[in-house]
C-alpha cells in the first residue's frame, strides 16, 4: 500500500504523510500539532523544521497560509507553538520505543545488544546522550561484524535525551543502549526519530573510539536515516543522514 502523499503549506514541497506534521484547529480556535493525524476535521501539514517555522511566524507567513488551508482566518496560534510541536514529536518518538519494549522487539543492556549484533540478529541501534564513546563504538563494531559489514559506516546514533529519559520512556532502569531485534520495529522507530529530528534540527553525532566526545559533528553519508524517507515527487528535504540501521525492503 502506497503511502499518502501531502505539501508542505509553507513549501509546497511534497513527501509522504508520515514524514510531516499535521496542525489541527481545535474547537477553541487554538491551532495545535497533531503528529499523530488522529484530530478530526480540516488538517494543515508542514514538513519545515523548528527554525524554519519560527521564521514564518515571525513574519506573519503562518497565518496567511494557515487562513488559506483552513479557509477561515477566526483562529490564534499560540507563540509556542514550535515548542509544543517539538514537544509532541519527542514523546511520540519516545512512545514508540516504549510500545517496541512492550512487545519484545527492543534490547538495553550493552551484553545483550552485543549478543544480538555478533549473531546478526541487530536491524537498528541507539545510545542515550551520556553515553560513553567506547561502549557505544565497541556495540558498532560487533554489529559491523555480526552483518559482515566491517569498514562501513554502520554505527549508531546518539539520541538527544539522557539515559535517564530513555529509562522512563521504556520502564527499564539505566537504558544507555538500544537495540532494535525486528526489521520492522527498526523501521517504525526510524520514522518516528526522524521525523522529531528533523524537526528540531538535531545533528548526527559518531558515537565511537575514532571521535570520543559525542560532541564532535558526524560527517553525513549518501543516504538518509530511512530508505524511503521521501516519495517520488517529494522535495527530498534533508534528514538525519547517519546509518542506524540496515536498509529497510
Amino acid at each position: 500500500m502506497t503511502d499518502p502523499i501531502r505539501s508542505c503549506i509553507l513549501t509546497r514541497d511534497r513527501d509522504v504523510r508520515d514524514n510531516l506534521v499535521r496542525l489541527a484547529l481545535a474547537p477553541d480556535g487554538q491551532i495545535l500539532p497533531d503528529v499523530r493525524a488522529k484530530a478530526p476535521g480540516r488538517g494543515a501539514w508542514i514538513g519545515v523544521s523548528r527554525a524554519e517555522l519560527e521564521t514564518a511566524l515571525a513574519k506573519g507567513r503562518l497565518k496567511g497560509v494557515l487562513a488559506r488551508a483552513f479557509k477561515t482566518a477566526d483562529f490564534t496560534i499560540l507563540p509556542d507553538l514550535p515548542q509544543r510541536i517539538a514537544d509532541a514529536l519527542e514523546r511520540n518518538a519516545l512512545d514508540r520505543l516504549g510500545l517496541e519494549a512492550r512487545s519484545g522487539t527492543l534490547l538495553t543492556g550493552s551484553d545483550k545488544i552485543a549478543s544480538a549484533a555478533r549473531g546478526g540478529q541487530l536491524h537498528a541501534l541507539y545510545h542515550a546522550a551520556d553515553a560513553a564513546a567506547d561502549g557505544a563504538g565497541k556495540l558498532a563494531q560487533a554489529w559491523r561484524v555480526g552483518s559482515d559489514r566491517e569498514g562501513s559506516d554502520l554505527r549508531g546514533l546518539a539520541l538527544p535525551v539522557p539515559r535517564t529519559i530513555l529509562a522512563l520512556a521504556l520502564g527499564r532502569e539505566n537504558v544507555v543502549h538500544i537495540g532494535l531485534t525486528d526489521r520492522a520495529a527498526a523501521k517504525r522507530v526510524s520514522d518516528a526519530l526522524d521525523r522529531w529530528l528533523h524537526f528540531i534540527g538535531f545533528t548526527p553525532f559518531r558515537a565511537s573510539p575514532e571521535q570520543p566526545s559525542s560532541e564532535e559533528s558526524l560527517s553525513p553519508p549518501c543516504e538518509t536515516a530511512s530508505q524511503g524517507a521521501s516519495a517520488p515527487g517529494s522535495s527530498g528535504t534533508d534528514r538525519p543522514a547517519v546509518r542506524t540501521h540496515e536498509e529497510f525492503e
